[in-house]
């Protein structure tokens, strides 16, 4: 191949971040900002609307005083807080506001993450960037099936409420006592709430050209833990996107069998199997466990209080001050053991057999 004609050498895509929290959760929202904190990034936090006002302040200052993130200005606080309602839809319409102002806002980012204060990451954003940067930019990473099974019954068909959609107050949803049919206008999936979206889908989510989006939006209105269908059943309605998912949701996460409500914490004892799982995230995590500190100390490599190291640390030392800063390239980056883990998850997500005819199943 003559040198003309070789492809161009991949750049370093960039990542949108929703990060979110609750009363109580802002130092830990900043515990989890500053582990998942890379300059090529565009980040926005939000602490909802049952976290006190001066939480929520405290989180805006120590952002704003930060002069790392003063210098790349890509933190955005959430000031106008939503009350979000896990078992409503509150939380589905708190990641389309953060998915707007990233887009209005944050600049050319090609996919979107939306994490909690309970999440926490199991390699460095060096080793996430570097593998994204192999892989094609339309991959939508989003665990998803059809078969909804009990849930037809206890979530589609029962109609609820969500008070947080009306109330400055944060109380559990209620039931209509009248039961509606399955849709046939559109085929339900359900999955994890957790997920990776690329730009171009988060898009069509807020634009809506054919309005399925809003549709679809009304319809999870009264649907029980509508943020694991939501999206789901979005994507796989779409022929445009379809065909672009990836059936996992890039987290460790430790359920009951069958599952309930809420996943276990993790501890020390749940180390092995998150490092075994070769998935970037984990969650749930309590606030300050030390698990957290072996996670720092033998997976980032990041000090307390301190930001992970990577090529990004090493430049920004180097660079004259005052003078521009770019992560452009994939050789800036120095990606750690967690290359190697990523990779091979994703390798095996993507040549498993018959890949090509398990979307939307």
């Amino acid at each position: 191949m003559r040198a003309e004609e070789r492809p161009p050498p991949p750049t370093v895509p960039r990542i949108a971040y929703l990060i979110s929290g609750s009363a109580g959760d802002g130092a830990a929202l900043r515990r989890t900002l500053r582990a998942l904190y890379h300059p090529a990034n565009t980040y926005v936090v939000h602490l909802d609307l049952e976290a006190p006002a001066a939480e929520r302040a405290e989180l805006a200052a120590a952002i704003r005083a930060d002069p790392v993130y003063a210098r790349f200005r890509n933190v955005r606080v959430v000031t106008r807080a939503n009350l979000v309602t896990y078992r409503g839809p509150t939380m589905v319409a708190n990641t389309l506001h953060a998915a707007a102002i990233l887009l209005r806002e944050g600049g050319d980012w090609d996919w979107f993450i939306n994490l909690s204060a309970s999440d926490y990451p199991l390699i460095t954003q060096d080793d996430l960037l570097h593998v994204l940067s192999e892989l094609p930019r339309q991959l939508n990473f989003i665990e998803h099936t059809s078969d909804i099974g009990w849930k037809e019954w206890q979530r589609a068909k029962p109609v609820i409420i969500d008070p947080g959609l009306y109330s400055l107050q944060k109380s559990d949803v209620f039931w209509i006592t009248e039961k509606r049919s399955v849709p046939t206008a559109f085929k339900l999936f359900t999955g994890s709430a957790w997920m990776m979206l690329t730009h171009q889908f988060i898009e069509y989510c807020i634009w809506g050209w054919d309005n399925l989006p809003r549709t679809v939006l009304m319809y999870y209105a009264n649907f029980l833990s509508s943020p694991e269908g939501y999206f789901h059943t979005v994507i796989c309605n779409v022929p445009e996107f379809r065909n672009t998912t990836v059936n996992h949701d890039l987290h460790f996460i430790s359920w009951d069998n069958p599952p309930k409500q809420h996943p276990h914490y993790l501890t020390v004892d749940d180390f092995e199997g998150m490092l075994n799982s070769n998935a970037p995230f984990a969650r749930k995590f309590g606030r300050e466990d030390p698990v957290l500190d072996k996670i720092d100390q033998e997976l980032l490599g990041r000090q307390p209080d301190g930001f992970v190291p990577g090529g990004w640390t090493y430049l920004l030392n180097t660079t004259e001050k005052g003078g521009p800063f770019t992560v452009e390239r994939v050789q800036d980056l120095r990606p750690g053991p967690g290359v190697d883990r990523l990779k091979k998850l994703v390798t095996g997500l993507l040549t498993q057999e018959g890949f090509d005819d398990k979307h939307c199943l």
